[in-house]
């Protein structure tokens, strides 16, 4: 399977917003995303939070041999340097959170609560 990173065109007219995603070679260009990896938002008037993206998750994917396209490679380039962008952290692991044991109460001394004791019934007289 050969993979590239490609920008997937969002928003609306007059307003671009572009999602930087990891995509099969022979997906269209804002078809279905291995995964997404940030964005590239245009209209932004501060340079500095343009674009996002997550460096780890870039990394990982161009050491596997995905190939950026020439845009997306500008754009990485430009967030290395520190020129403009931010790598954004990535998200945080959603563990599975182990059941809290639940605790255990000190036994408290056995109230002496004697059972009310069994009377005997007295066979009745005069039967046989």
């Amino acid at each position: 399977m050969s993979v590239r990173i490609r920008m997937k065109l969002m928003g609306r007219k007059h307003r671009p917003f572009y999602r930087i995603c990891i995509m099969d070679r022979q997906r269209a260009r804002d078809g279905k995303a291995i995964e997404e990896v940030g964005f590239y938002d245009t209209s932004v008037a501060d340079k500095s939070k343009r674009v996002s993206l997550n460096m780890e998750r870039v990394d990982y994917w161009l050491s596997v041999g995905a190939e950026p396209s020439e845009k997306v490679n500008a754009l990485i380039r430009n967030v290395r340097k520190g020129n403009w962008g931010t790598a954004a952290a990535p998200p945080p692991m959603l563990a599975p959170k182990a059941p809290e044991p639940e605790p255990v109460a000190e036994a408290a001394p056995a109230e002496s609560a004697e059972a009310p004791e069994a009377t005997e019934v007295a066979p009745a007289e005069g039967g046989e």
